[in-house]
This record gives structure tokens, C-alpha cells and sequence, in this order.
């Protein structure tokens, strides 16, 4: 899809493969989308659409049994596809950095946390240990934890789940990256923890202009958090759009299916509406729209013939072939 300025981040025709027993597992297949200076992009969708592996992909992260298969990555104008171990290892920080779902899992537990900051500085900026604790107690400051400087010698299973996700978050933010992914970043937190944690995001988000991937199953987060919003089905993208549009008019029967089953206060407790079936098999998907067994708009049409994303309105894309029937809320009811 256009967009007006040149993105931060254009990912075009990404495509990830799992070797399986049953064959090659097409994860992510043809994913294409933009995030630019200072904006947050979501990608929503169940589990096993392809979200976290997307994210994988554009670190240099994908699994030992897994890899990219086709498309290109480029952030700022450069591309990252088929880089060296070395050349992603000097990307990751400096450019491109991730939050990580489990804070307490990514973090090492033998080490302190002040060390494991630090050693940002020292690896990356060749500082020495001195200034890199002062950088290190700094951040610490910014991110919110209390008493930073007591707490630098600290291991990790001594801070709460919301302060381990805060010393994540200092870490991908240690060397001013331009891009910030975060997936599930308030998963297990309290609401009120998670409130706190978009908050410190998007505060940082915007002093510094980061475009920022937020990655979630949690669509009343993504309202909070997000300009625009991508769904992802069966390791496509569904529909794109800002989260205002994708929310009040979606333009995918699977994002429909999504919306009717979130509950809302103005339902007044109603009962919610499930989406029949299962997600397919990512081994042997079905003919056609991936979709189409468990949609109330599918026709022969979308039995024989996969759905390319197209614009259904100004910077707005849907991967459905009545997608306007979709947004104005009617359908046959033909299976």
C-alpha cells in the first residue's frame, strides 16, 4: 500500500517456512505492510497466525528449523534481508530492538540486572565499567523503577513482573534505536501494570520518534496503544487500516468474528459470539480464502481462489473478496 512519506520500516512479500514431519509449514505468507517515524503499528490475530514469527524475522531471529523464504525488509532505506551474523549483531540495539513477551524468561538469572544493561554500553559503545553503570542507572531512572541506583545489583527474581518488563524495556531502549518491537508486552501484567507500561511506551515513543510494532491477542490494548492495526489469519494479513476504522467498519469477515466476540459495556453483559471451527492446518491450508470454512460471506469464489490484498479505501487494504460487503454489515448468509 502507498503511504505519503517514505516508511521507517516497509516490509514487502515476507514469507517464513517451518520444516515439519508433514512437510514445509508456510508461518508467514506474503506479509506486507509499512510503519513510519513516530507511529505504532499492532498486529492482532489468534494464536499461531504468524504474529511473533513476523517479529522474528525482521530481527534475524527465526528458529534453527525455520527460514525466509521470499520478500524484503528495509528500515530507513536499507535493506535488511540475507544480512551476516555479524551485521545483525551490530542492526539489533542500535537500529532495530524488541521487548520480549516474558521478561523473567528473557532476562538471565544469574546476572544482575544493572550488568545486564550495561553490558549494552559495553559491547556496543566500548564503554568502560564505570560509565556504563551510570548509563545503565540512568535508564533505570527514566523507565520508572524506584531507587535505581540500590537496585542496579539486583537479580532479576527480585523485581515484580511489571519492573522486570520496565528493565526489558530499558534494555531495548539502552542505544536510541529507530524501531521498537514489542510482543505481548503486558501479557500476565495487572490492568493497572499495563496501563502503566503503554504509558512509559508511548511516552518514550514519542520523545524520541520511535516507530513502534505492538504485537497482541489483547485488541482493548491495541485501542489504547495503536495508530493503526494489521489482523493477521493463517500467516497473512487480513486487513489493515487505523484502528478506528478497523474497529467501528471492519473489512474482514475473520476481524468481524474478532470484534463480536469482545465483550463491551454497552452490550450489557450479552452473550458473545464465538467463530465457528478452527483455524486450518498450516501444512495443508484449504483451496482458496483460508478462511472461507469458517465465514459467513463465502461463496464459490472464495473456495477456488485466493484473496490478494487491495485497497478498500484511502491507505485502508483488506484480503477479502467482498470486502465491501463486509463493511456494510451484509452478507447471504451462503456457505
Amino acid at each position: 500500500m502507498t503511504r505519503d512519506v517514505t516508511p521507517l520500516l516497509d516490509v514487502a512479500d515476507l514469507a517464513v517456512e517451518f520444516d515439519t514431519p508433514k512437510g514445509p509449514l508456510r508461518a508467514v505468507r506474503g506479509v506486507s505492510f509499512q510503519v513510519g517515524e513516530g507511529e505504532t503499528l499492532a498486529i492482532v490475530g489468534e494464536s499461531g497466525s504468524g504474529k511473533s514469527v513476523t517479529a522474528q524475522a525482521l530481527l534475524g531471529l527465526v528458529p534453527p528449523r525455520a527460514r525466509v523464504t521470499g520478500g524484503h525488509v528495509t528500515i530507513e532505506g536499507r535493506d535488511i534481508t540475507g544480512l551476516s551474523d555479524r551485521e545483525w549483531q551490530k542492526l539489533r540495539g542500535e537500529r532495530i530492538a524488541m521487548i520480549f513477551q516474558d521478561p523473567l524468561s528473557a532476562l538471565n538469572p544469574s546476572l544482575t540486572v544493572g550488568y545486564q544493561i550495561a553490558e549494552m554500553f559495553r559491547r556496543h559503545r566500548g564503554l568502560g565499567r564505570a560509565e556504563s553503570r551510570r548509563r545503565a542507572t540512568e535508564l533505570m531512572v527514566q523507565v520508572g523503577i524506584p531507587d535505581a541506583a540500590r537496585r542496579l545489583d539486583d537479580h532479576p527474581h527480585r523485581f515484580s513482573g511489571g519492573m522486570r518488563q520496565r528493565v526489558m524495556i530499558a534494555i531495548a531502549l539502552a542505544l536510541d534505536p529507530r524501531l521498537l518491537i514489542a510482543d505481548e508486552p503486558t501479557t500476565a501484567l495487572d490492568v493497572t501494570v499495563q496501563a502503566q507500561i503503554l504509558r512509559l511506551l508511548r511516552q518514550r515513543q514519542r520523545a524520541d520518534r520511535l516507530g513502534m510494532i505492538l504485537i497482541s491477542h489483547d485488541l482493548g490494548v491495541v485501542a489504547r496503544a495503536a495508530d493503526r492495526v494489521a489482523v493477521m489469519y493463517a500467516g497473512r494479513i487480513a486487513e489493515v487500516g487505523t484502528v478506528a476504522e478497523v474497529y467501528e467498519h471492519p473489512a474482514h469477515p475473520y476481524t468481524l468474528g474478532l470484534m463480536r466476540a469482545v465483550p463491551a459495556v454497552r452490550d450489557g453483559g450479552g452473550p458473545l459470539v464465538a467463530i465457528d471451527g478452527q483455524p486450518p492446518d498450516p501444512t495443508a491450508p484449504p483451496a482458496g480464502c483460508s478462511f472461507h470454512p469458517r465465514c459467513l460471506f463465502a461463496r464459490d469464489r472464495c473456495r477456488e481462489a485466493e484473496p490478494e490484498p487491495r485497497e478498500v479505501a484511502p491507505g485502508r487494504a483488506s484480503a477479502c473478496h467482498f470486502a465491501e460487503e463486509v463493511i456494510a454489515g451484509v452478507h447471504t448468509g451462503a456457505r
